[in-house]
């Protein structure tokens, strides 16, 4: 497994201890120590320090997490609840499998920190169906804190009551958006809703929701323990702290790599990850999961916060690096992505259900040698035409791949389409 050894770990610190999944070793490595200061706190002051924490969220949209608490209606007697998104469906993406594996409950602390500041005393944990070992692990982490009172009614003497309920998706990739997340928690079909309402307003069963991703979540406890200013002075002017970045594809080391927001991408793959394997040269990154566009090696040397990735038209989104070396066919790599998009479309918004399975076919037909030459510019027409007319961001995310693959490597398109087969 990767990791930087020049910066402080916080996410992946207790990583080389065999039994960190426990409440034992969590203890003692300090855990729970940030609960009783948060229940010393105000809740609004809790929500002010992540503000001026600089956190935003890990999971994919980058939002200001203390800024989407402070959402929430003031002054509502409406029941309020904490979602946390753990389905990580997103290719490329791997990192919150390891946290709730190694360390379960810094997540239940930051649940119950983040429970506090807005008022919630029910949380869910909405997690990836197909993952069984995280599942199983983070359930017995439950039960130890239910059984420790760190879960249930006064906690630790608080006066302070919260439960965690634990809820397994069934490998629909739609569920990652919060809203068709939401749905499914209610046991409905996994569509995404029109906002607004926001979930902070009407989320789940109508109440007031706030949905944050497993990471994010786990870093609030470190930053009630050492403080705003601490945190955001890891990381860079537009986003505080460390993250944890999965990468996977043609380097060397393939894992997850805990590195400050202020690490370039090239530094990621060269540095931490050992280069290109074989020695092969690199020839393409996508740097944020497959719904981030595609970058090529002479873009890669920016840093890997919310920002860096938007500057050559990309995003940073799950963090999920995949490296490409010379021996991928663009072609076939826009094929397998246009699949999987098609596959996995809710099917509610036209322009998504039917777009989808039209460039997935177009893609296909190109990889089998039946390609037109003006097939190129139907998909690049139909992404661009299509992209903001849905209900949800799948589409939007579906075109940054569709566009990018095409434009970044036409001439490579061009040549299997001349050809007529596939090389």
């Amino acid at each position: 497994m990767s990791e930087n050894t020049t910066s402080e770990k916080i996410f992946t610190r207790n990583f080389h201890l065999t039994d960190s999944h426990t409440l034992r070793q969590y203890r003692e490595t300090g855990g729970y120590t940030a609960l009783p200061k948060a229940f010393g706190m105000e809740p609004a002051a809790i929500t002010e320090e992540v503000k001026k924490a600089n956190l935003r969220g890990l999971g994919g949209a980058a939002f200001a997490t203390g800024v989407k608490w402070g959402f929430i209606p003031k002054g509502s007697t409406a029941p309020r609840y904490l979602v946390v998104n753990a389905d990580e469906g997103e290719p490329g993406t791997f990192k919150d499998r390891y946290l709730m594996e190694r360390d379960p409950h810094a997540l239940i602390e930051g649940m119950l920190i983040a429970a506090r500041a807005i008022g919630s005393h029910t949380g869910f944990v909405y997690i990836r169906g197909e993952y069984v070992k995280p599942w199983r692990i983070l359930d017995g982490a439950v039960k130890e804190a239910y059984a420790a009172g760190f879960l249930g009614k006064n906690i630790q003497g608080s006066g302070f009551d919260f439960d965690i309920v634990l809820h397994r998706g069934a490998g629909a990739y739609i569920c990652g958006e919060e809203t068709g997340l939401l749905s499914s928690l209610e046991g409905k079909k996994g569509w995404p809703k029109i906002k607004p309402p926001f979930p902070a307003i009407k989320g789940a069963f109508g109440q007031p929701t706030i949905v944050n991703n497993v990471e994010t979540i786990m870093a609030v406890p470190h930053i009630i323990n050492r403080g705003a200013a601490w945190f955001a002075g890891l990381g860079t002017k537009s986003q505080g702290g460390t993250r944890v970045y999965s990468v996977s594809g043609h380097v060397e080391r393939p894992g997850v790599v805990e590195a400050p927001v202020s690490v370039t991408l090239r530094q990621l793959i060269y540095e931490h990850c050992g280069g290109i394997r074989g020695g092969k040269k690199l020839k393409a990154v996508v740097p944020g999961g497959s719904s981030a566009a595609i970058l090529t090696p002479d873009e890669i040397d920016i840093q890997m916060d919310a920002d860096g990735p938007k500057s050559k038209g990309s995003m940073i989104g799950s963090a999920g690096v995949i490296v490409m070396d010379e021996t991928v066919s663009i072609p076939e790599a826009l094929m397998v992505v246009a699949r999987f998009y098609a596959h996995e479309s809710c099917g509610q918004c036209t322009p998504c259900r039917e777009s989808t399975g039209w460039i997935y076919k177009m893609s296909r037909r190109i990889i089998e040698g039946k390609g037109r030459k003006e097939d190129l510019d139907t998909i690049l027409d139909v992404a661009k035409r299509g992209a903001g007319t849905t209900i949800c961001a799948f589409y939007d995310g579906a075109v940054g791949p569709y566009i990018s693959y095409i434009e970044k490597f036409r001439s490579e398109f061009e040549d299997l389409i001349r050809s007529g087969a596939h090389a």
